[in-house]
């Protein structure tokens, strides 16, 4: 009789909570090969690839880095502007940053924090999700921030509003396409 063995078992899902909750690793497959394994955490923190980054549920942008001042990437955005990375890339990139790193602000407003990266963006949904609520947002690129019901009151936010979504560098992970 065995006690306490471990038996193995592989779970196929296409929801990364679902892996993350139930597996010890992960292992990404696109194109029939895989592309990542790690734990969950590894994973979300470092990206191998656009693909990965999205199947994690980051936002991801694509753009072009170059060398910026003090060790930072400056990535212009396609479809205009800027973002800053303190991940070492030049050439076609995808960015990603994960919604509950993105911070929102009134539109015009000063930026009051340390966050290099501000995007102006227009509120297309609000949606509560439990505790939290999801805002998708027209910018450049689609981009979707993660805030609590609070601030979606306290900034008076409905489908139209205009908007700054900002993060730091620190949050923005590149990978090169």
């Amino acid at each position: 009789m065995l006690r306490d063995a471990a038996v193995p078992a592989l779970l196929v899902t296409h929801d990364f909570t679902e892996a993350a909750v139930l597996g010890d690793r992960v292992a990404v497959i696109d194109g029939g090969r895989i592309v990542q394994e790690g734990t969950a955490g590894e994973l979300a923190a470092s990206p191998a690839s656009a693909f990965v980054a999205d199947f994690t549920g980051a936002v991801v942008l694509t753009g072009v880095a170059r060398e910026g001042p003090d060790g930072i990437t400056v990535v212009d955005l396609d479809g205009g502007g800027v973002a800053t990375s303190t991940d070492e890339r030049t050439g076609p990139v995808a960015l990603s940053v994960h919604p509950w790193e993105i911070s929102l602000e009134p539109a015009g407003e000063q930026a009051r924090s340390s966050a290099q990266n501000h995007l102006q963006a227009e509120v297309l949904t609000v949606t509560a999700i439990g505790n939290r609520v999801r805002v998708g947002l027209a910018a450049p690129q689609p981009l979707v921030a993660e805030i609590t019901g609070a601030a979606v009151g306290g900034l008076h936010l409905e489908p139209g509003v205009r908007v700054t979504a900002t993060w730091k560098a620190t949050a923005t992970r590149l990978v090169s396409l």
